[in-house]
């Protein structure tokens, strides 16, 4: 009788033993799952990294030196509302093109307008009263760049030029996320030596004479938007 009670307990040890194993192993399939769910961890690795810093009057400069001798294109095409416009970047202004390639690529160019159109002068765009693109700049950065006005370049019909921000500077900085074109006959030369010319025109001034006569209102803001649908590097 003994003997037999002593079996059936240690039966009862031994399936509660065993109950408790399969719990125990049930637990990680759980939390794996569970993990799954909500993947912290996988998160933070999948995360895209910042491939560069948040730019600044203090690092710009720096960070453009190294990044133009990474990145060596020079021709962009803006797509606009009326046409496209393709530029020549010069290599001699490196800065200023580095600049340009670098926004390109960061596609912050990508539904700016063209805010400012001024017939027989300039064009000028880069800006929009869009939030989402003051969101882009507050992501790449606030900096000004230096005046490059000793390449030889002038303000004649069809370059690309940078003005200066619109912070009141005495060395002209330039306002990095904006540029203007020269739609004038003959140029505009009363500019030069105060904006650094860092590109031309070399297909669709048909365009920028389009967009130049566009009706405006008194402050030169186009009555109708005129959008950069993007920008893109080409061969």
């Amino acid at each position: 009788m003994r003997i037999l009670m002593f079996i059936g307990v240690l039966f009862i040890l031994v399936n509660c033993e065993d109950k408790q194993s399969r719990q125990k192993n049930s637990h990680p399939i759980v939390d794996s799952l569970s993990s799954k769910d909500i993947p912290v961890k996988k998160s933070t690795t999948a995360e895209k990294q910042r491939k560069f810093p948040k730019l600044t009057d203090k690092n710009a400069m720096e960070f453009f030196l190294e990044y133009e001798k990474e990145n060596k294109e020079n021709k962009v095409r803006i797509t606009t509302d009326f046409g496209t416009i393709d530029i020549l970047l010069f290599n001699e202004t490196k800065f200023h093109r580095a600049n340009f390639i670098f926004l390109t690529k960061q596609k912050y160019f990508d539904n700016t307008q063209f805010y400012r159109v001024v017939k027989n002068f300039v064009i000028q765009a880069g800006n929009s009263d869009d939030i989402a693109i003051a969101e882009k700049r507050r992501k790449i950065g606030q900096y000004l760049l230096p005046p490059d006005t000793n390449r030889g370049y002038v303000h004649d019909r069809g370059v690309i030029s940078m003005p200066s921000s619109e912070i009141e500077n005495a060395y002209k900085m330039a306002s990095p996320y904006q540029f203007f074109i020269v739609q004038q006959q003959g140029g505009a030369h009363h500019l030069d030596g105060d904006y650094t010319v860092f590109g031309r025109v070399i297909d669709g001034m048909d365009v920028v004479d389009t967009i130049a006569a566009q009706e405006t209102d008194d402050s030169e803001w186009p009555l109708r938007n005129i959008y950069i649908q993007k920008v893109e590097i080409i061969n």
